[in-house]
């Protein structure tokens, strides 16, 4: 029984669902840690946190989250602000990231930008994939 109920899920879940669920819960629980226990280094993020501080970042960070877990439960086409919420949270990050590199307050901020920056491809890949049709059971007389 508990089988035939995950399989039902993942079924109303889908591929795309699936990943806005579960990318959706890791920025939620990074949102969640920048709150709670934020990172003791935070050079790479001065340029963003100089205008609005860690907090608030945390909170739009588990807001994305949300947004997107929400959307893991909507059909296709429905699904979009998801796929678009995730990837345009991480843009300020990557981008500070960046800044604080090219300013010379972080030497490893490429790296960690360009870390961003591809976790949030595959997002950008399943936004454009179209769910499988679903089969039809043949019934046996």
């Amino acid at each position: 029984m508990p089988r035939r109920a995950a399989r039902r899920l993942m079924r109303q879940l889908g591929r795309r669902g699936a990943i806005l669920l579960s990318y959706g819960t890791v920025w939620a629980l990074y949102g969640y840690a920048q709150i709670t226990s934020p990172s003791p280094d935070q050079r790479g993020l001065q340029p963003i946190l100089e205008r609005v501080p860690l907090t608030v970042w945390g909170c739009l960070w588990v807001a994305t989250g949300l947004t997107a877990i929400v959307s893991a439960w909507l059909p296709q086409g429905r699904d979009w602000l998801g796929f678009l919420a995730l990837p345009a949270m991480v843009l300020p990050w990557m981008t500070s990231y960046l800044l604080a590199w090219l300013m010379g307050d972080f030497p490893r901020g490429w790296v960690a930008a360009l870390v961003w920056a591809v976790i949030a491809v595959p997002v950008l890949v399943v936004a454009g994939w179209s769910e499988p049709p679903a089969l039809k059971r043949v019934s046996r007389a």
